[in-house]
């Protein structure tokens, strides 16, 4: 069965690019290879996988990605760490800020 990734990388001038892929080994590779030119990873090479997800169709990966793009800087560390429980306080906490 073919599964779908959304994947963190972190570059090498701290900032984070998100992507998914249905073959997580290959598009890495091509990202650290610099394969692609005008990816933004290109000239912010090395970068580091800084947190992955599976999910079971492309739809749901590229839903998450999209959401994630939107989140803040601090909420995308606290997936990252495994912070769970600071979504919900985070998203919050900028609800309030635009309000």
């Amino acid at each position: 069965m073919l599964e779908f990734h959304v994947y963190i990388l972190r570059c090498s001038d701290s900032s984070y690019y998100i992507g998914h892929t249905d073959n997580i080994e290959a598009r890495i590779s091509a990202h650290e290879q610099g394969l692609i030119p005008t990816c933004y990873t290109f000239t912010r090479r090395p970068i580091e996988v800084a947190w992955q997800g599976t999910f079971a169709t492309r739809y749901d990966a590229l839903s998450f990605e999209r959401q994630i793009k939107r989140w803040t800087r601090r909420k995308k560390e606290a997936l990252i760490n495994g912070e769970f429980h600071l979504l919900k306080f985070l998203a919050m906490n900028t609800k309030r800020k635009t309000e």
